[in-house]
């Protein structure tokens, strides 16, 4: 695979004495191992298993020990959503699901998912597998400023499309006024993340399609952590505002896919999770400025076999906090920081829609960390029940919430046993 990385970026960011992680003899052991995990797969495409039989979800809840020595239950609230793909709540306590094919917004009130959809979402968005209405948040001063944030990907003219930043004006109903504050450039596309920081202005996660520069070209938006204000213009505070050759809206670049992005509350920084090409999935510490090395280094392999890059560390490249190989389809993330788990404080929940290119092998995994944030160790939780794991959030209650990216698409929420 060939790259059209500029001369001028590499020389300007990176030194020439780039230093490797793993020695060859320890590279061969990890490609043996992913191979017995029937990982290899099609080349510039993931070759699906589909001999696995996948049970529906049954009617629970559902019972598991866990590591941390608590026993939790897992309910389902609703199902027979379209493929949902964010949650989000109001102060009153109902939550708004947003259904990715669709293009529906759905609220659950009291436990229960009312049947109609809230009025109000971006109307001509694209929809495929990858593509539709996308992530739903709230203005962090609600209260005075009501707004209703989603994402979607937006039909544009001449056959083309781009990734958009819509906000509506929440009536206690529906979101009235729905209009976009953010157009990407086109030919962005496919998930787009959304997150408020402490600094009450806007994160959004944007995706490179294909396994090229432009995550690295600083004059593209693809592959991105942008920063906005809460009505969609550039802060004048930006990593990169007058400075040539870089997009004033980049707070961070080198992303490949920010499939998911969330808040440290116990510390006010931002994490993302982003997949790698065949394997090699991150979680990543989103710093200022940062250069996350997309695609110069990688811990993945490509579709058709082999390391995707020769090396897995760089000078002036961010290293990520956590990996996955074989990859498991990272997606979202959250801190626990409830009561209701109390040996789960302070640990890192991901979800993961399959493990290893593998159907029907969709988990929960939960990341503890030591005082200095590094990973100590890992849980896979909740495989048994098969399911395409799209978005992990904190609900007010306490309680962890995830919702399912399938035809027949669950919210879940996890509870501590006796509750």
């Amino acid at each position: 695979m060939k790259y059209s990385i500029s001369s001028r970026f590499v020389s300007t960011y990176f030194s020439t004495d780039i230093s490797t992680m793993f020695n060859t003899a320890f590279k061969s052991m990890l490609l043996v191992l992913i191979v017995q995990q029937g990982v290899l797969a099609a080349e510039n495409a993931p070759q699906r298993a589909d001999g696995l039989h996948i049970d529906p979800v049954g009617a629970g809840p559902f019972y598991y020990d866990t590591a941390a020595g608590m026993d939790i239950r897992v309910r389902v609230l609703a199902r027979g959503l379209d493929h949902p793909w964010s949650i989000t709540w109001l102060p009153d306590g109902s939550a708004l699901v947003t259904e990715k094919n669709s293009g529906t917004i759905r609220r659950m009130v009291n436990d229960v998912m009312l049947d109609d959809p809230v009025p109000g979402a971006p109307t001509g968005a694209v929809v495929s597998r990858y593509k539709g209405l996308l992530d739903i948040t709230t203005h962090p001063d609600f209260t005075n400023q009501p707004y209703i944030y989603m994402s979607y990907n937006k039909v544009m003219p001449g056959d083309t499309e781009a990734i958009a930043v819509a906000r509506g004006r929440w009536d206690g109903n529906a979101i009235q006024n729905t209009q976009d504050i953010f157009v990407g450039e086109v030919g962005t596309t496919n998930g787009v993340r959304l997150l408020f920081g402490p600094d009450d202005m806007l994160y959004v996660g944007v995706y490179v399609t294909t396994d090229n520069s432009d995550s690295f070209e600083t004059m593209s938006q693809k592959g991105k952590i942008l920063r906005l204000t809460p009505e969609g213009n550039i802060p004048a505070d930006n990593p990169f505002v007058g400075r040539e050759g870089f997009l004033p809206e980049i707070y961070s670049y080198g992303h490949r896919t920010p499939t998911g992005i969330t808040l440290n509350q116990e510390t006010g920084e931002i994490w993302n999770a982003e997949m790698g090409p065949n394997g090699g999935d991150e979680v990543n510490l989103v710093q200022r400025g940062g250069n996350y090395g997309w695609p110069l280094v990688s811990f993945g392999i490509s579709y058709g076999g082999g390391w995707h890059s020769s090396n897995f560390q760089m000078e002036g490249a961010q290293n990520p906090m956590a990996f996955w190989m074989p990859g498991i389809s990272v997606t979202g993330l959250a801190f626990y920081t409830g009561d209701d788990f109390p040996a789960w404080q302070g640990d890192l929940f991901v979800g993961g829609m399959q493990v290893g290119q593998i159907p029907g092998t969709g988990l929960l995994q939960r990341i503890k960390f030591n005082d200095n944030m590094e990973e100590i160790n890992r849980e896979a939780l909740l495989g048994d029940l098969r399911q395409r794991i799209r978005d992990v959030k904190q609900g007010p209650d306490g309680r962890l919430y995830l919702l399912t990216d399938e035809d027949d698409g669950l919210l879940l929420r996890i509870e501590p046993v006796g509750n």
